[in-house]
């Protein structure tokens, strides 16, 4: 249970912060950058939710915001060989195999791409393509921890599916990929052989 009453404690003055298992560590910790960036793709996550619509997109968002936190709390308690006081929440393969349910789902109301997408589109569309990349990044920086310290695999495996999801459900937001933007590769280079571009 979290309790709460006051929201600063003076504790973190020093650059210090206090890992789940008490352990005071710096800020710059990989573990804090770690699960710092977990908090960050979750606001991201937050803010697709107060322009979105849908109410089944509305409330996934919402559960994976909820396994984001469960990212976060597994990450702040290391792995240890001696026996917790408390069994630790952890990150687990059914919290995976429901995205990869999910990204079949959303994957059928879509065409096959024959180019990569250009980020953007509808707002929505635009705020998860922000979110996509974003969890790219936490999962580089797990893995940067991982690198150093034992972790839960199924984090890292998590934030790999959850990148999929993301960019399939940024195509749904764009009318189901209808609203697309192709990338076409070097369309606005200039050669020897180019016809000069137009300037916009």
């Amino acid at each position: 249970m979290v309790y709460l009453n006051r929201i600063y404690t003076k504790t973190g003055d020093s650059g210090e912060t206090s890992l789940g298992d008490g352990r005071r560590v710096p800020k710059t910790d990989l573990r804090i950058v770690a699960y710092g960036t977990v908090d960050e793709l979750n606001s991201v996550l937050g803010s697709v939710l107060s322009v979105e619509k849908s109410p089944l997109l509305s409330d996934l968002l919402m559960r994976i915001q909820n396994d984001l936190f469960d990212v976060g709390a597994d990450l702040c308690v290391p792995e240890s060989h001696e026996p917790p006081a408390y069994v630790p929440l952890r990150v687990t393969a059914d919290q995976v195999t429901q995205l990869e349910h999910w990204i079949d789902a959303a994957n059928e109301r879509l065409k096959p791409l024959a180019s990569f997408i250009l980020p953007g589109g509808s707002i929505p569309a635009a705020q998860l393509h922000v979110a996509r990349t974003v969890c790219r990044r936490t999962e580089i920086e797990v893995l940067r921890l991982a690198a150093i310290e034992n972790i839960n695999p199924q984090i890292v495996i998590y934030l790999n599916r959850l990148s999929d999801l993301l960019f399939v459900l940024a195509r749904c937001a764009n009318d189901d990929g209808r609203g697309d933007v192709l990338w076409v590769p070097g369309a606005n280079r200039k050669g020897p052989s180019s016809e000069p571009n137009s300037s916009p």
